[in-house]
């Protein structure tokens, strides 16, 4: 009787220890420096980290160096394959301050194709969505190829062959298409631009309240303008 008591009661304190190990864990308050958030085969998902362990650039299991460091969350996909982030900062230095705020999504195997920023130098301050169309190249095989030409000895022939490569004939690696800001000049703005990245619609209201549409050609020049 007494067996049967003690397997019975062994039985109930390890489901209960089962059930207790499966209920959700509950903090009032927790302070940490990172958080990582995975899968349950350990990809990594999501981190929340401070800026002292901002994790580097990580692309296909290599670290590159060079992020800046910043406090933030920074987005993984399926493949644990960096896909977008957001960061924040501010401070006050030698009395100028300077302050931002991004949310950004990122291209397949690329950098940032979707962007909501807001960036404030000291009053100058600018906000706003950007649209970016990215090069169908891997950004690994991007980085390799911007450390080579920035090996070669410093001058025009290294400045030709870097802008001859971003143009990528014809194909620029980055373009800016759509872009709906709030500008330095207090103008609020919406451009239209071209697969080259240049502007060829814009929609303006400025800081006196004056509204107007501009057509421009792919110089820059404005080749038509409608005001109210």
């Amino acid at each position: 009787m007494i067996t049967k008591i003690a397997m019975a009661l062994t039985a109930g304190l390890a489901f209960a220890a089962w059930h207790k190990a499966n209920e959700p864990t509950r903090f009032q308050e927790i302070s940490v420096e990172r958080i990582n958030l995975v899968e349950p085969d350990g990809k990594l998902r999501l981190t929340i980290s401070d800026a002292a362990r901002s994790p580097g650039w990580v692309f296909h299991g290599k670290l590159y160096p060079g992020r800046p460091k910043g406090a933030g969350m920074i987005f993984f996909n399926d493949e644990g394959e960096e896909d977008g982030g957001m960061g924040f900062g501010g401070s006050t230095r030698d009395g100028k301050f300077g302050a931002y705020g991004s949310l950004s999504f990122d291209q397949y195997n690329q950098d940032e194709t979707v962007k909501l920023t807001y960036q404030d130098e000291n009053g100058q301050k600018r906000e706003g969505l950007f649209l970016t169309d990215r090069a169908n190249i891997p950004i690994t095989d991007m980085i390799a190829k911007q450390d080579s030409l920035r090996a070669l000895p410093a001058g025009p022939a290294r400045d030709s062959a870097i802008k001859a490569w971003a143009y990528n004939n014809g194909h620029p690696l980055a373009a800016t298409r759509v872009a709906v800001d709030r500008d330095a000049s207090k103008s609020a703005v919406v451009s239209l631009a071209d697969p080259q990245g240049r502007p060829r619609l814009r929609l303006a209201v400025d800081s006196t309240g004056a509204a107007s549409i501009q057509f421009l050609d792919g110089e820059g020049h404005v080749t038509k303008s409608v005001t109210p």
